[in-house]
């Protein structure tokens, strides 16, 4: 199952997109405090959503995914800011930003659904007479 999830999968892709931006910005732009930012931001995200999957409770699965959240919108906020400092160009920025929306609106559904799951089950173990 775990192959064909597809935040593992779309994290995974965008943390080496993200690698692979932070070498270009320390090679060619000589930029190396918010791409030092932005690495750390860009590829916890898939790294929790790992977590996640192997969470030991439900709990866990949407404690990871939140954190998981919490790091998409830093690298966000991270990519915005080498834009408007144009430190990188549009082009550069339109396609990876569009990746980083799509993973904040999946994670959100995601975490969305877990505690839908989640109240549902609380509320029929407590419907549940002895």
């Amino acid at each position: 199952m775990e192959e064909d999830n597809i935040i593992k999968e779309k994290s995974f892709r965008f943390a080496v997109r993200i690698v692979k931006l932070n070498q270009h910005l320390r090679k060619s732009r000589r930029e190396f405090v918010l791409s030092k930012q932005l690495i750390r931001s860009g590829t916890s995200i898939g790294a929790n959503v790992c977590e996640a999957l192997q969470g030991s409770s439900k709990k866990d699965f949407i404690n990871k995914l939140n954190i998981s959240l919490k790091e998409a919108n830093e690298t966000e906020y991270w990519l915005r800011l080498l834009k408007e400092t144009n430190i990188v160009n549009e082009k550069e920025f339109k396609s990876i930003h569009w990746d980083c929306r799509e993973i904040l609106r999946i994670l959100t559904s995601i975490i969305k659904t877990s505690k839908n799951h989640e109240a549902k089950e609380s509320n029929q173990q407590k419907n549940v007479s002895y």
